[in-house]
């Protein structure tokens, strides 16, 4: 029922006459640069809250109203669970707008919540790749890896995206006792 109001949603957006090939994304790396810098000197957790919110406001901005309104119903199903539908509403932005990072980013987050690690580091290796700096995509390849059990690369990973946003709530797994602690050493 949930992908028969999905199809009817999408086939009454107002597509006709539109081109049948994605725009370019919009070059938001300037901002995203300038917030990656403010969230590093961010002086609390409520602070870089605010920022983190900013870039993803960037992020998610499709490259047009088709590219969006895919975006915007597969985040949908994600939150309601509809992780199928949202899978495939997102693999249908992906071929679309196969230069949108964000696509990418939102179909491995469908992924990682199946539990389906593999494919989610596939996107989010695609999404990487797109936007270096994509933290959200950073922070994900980073539990992914983990969901592999690939300790050593989830540990780098996160790191990196650390080292561009301190505030992460996933720093929490790099504390002692967390799935990222780095082993001691015996005495």
């Amino acid at each position: 029922m949930k992908r028969v109001v999905i199809a009817l949603t999408l086939s009454a957006l107002p597509f006709a006459g539109q081109a049948e090939t994605c725009p370019d994304a919009l070059d938001h790396s300037a901002d995203i640069d300038a917030l990656i810098a403010q969230v590093q000197g961010a002086a609390s957790q409520a602070d870089a809250r605010v920022i983190s919110n900013q870039m993803w406001e960037l992020w998610t901005d499709a490259p047009d109203v088709r590219a969006q309104a895919l975006l915007d119903q597969g985040m949908g199903l994600i939150q309601i669970g509809d992780l199928a539908g949202a899978y495939s509403i997102l693999n249908a932005l992906v071929d679309y707008c196969p230069d949108y990072a964000e696509g990418y980013n939102q179909r491995a987050f469908a992924s990682y919540l199946r539990k389906d690690y593999a494919a989610a580091l596939n996107d989010l290796d695609a999404a990487i790749d797109l936007s270096p700096t994509h933290i959200g995509a950073l922070s994900g390849r980073a539990l992914s890896l983990l969901g592999l059990e690939r300790i050593d690369e989830a540990r780098a990973a996160l790191k990196h995206a650390l080292q561009l946003n301190p505030w992460l709530a996933e720093r929490a797994l790099l504390e002692p006792g967390g799935a990222l602690d780095p082993p001691g050493k015996d005495i």
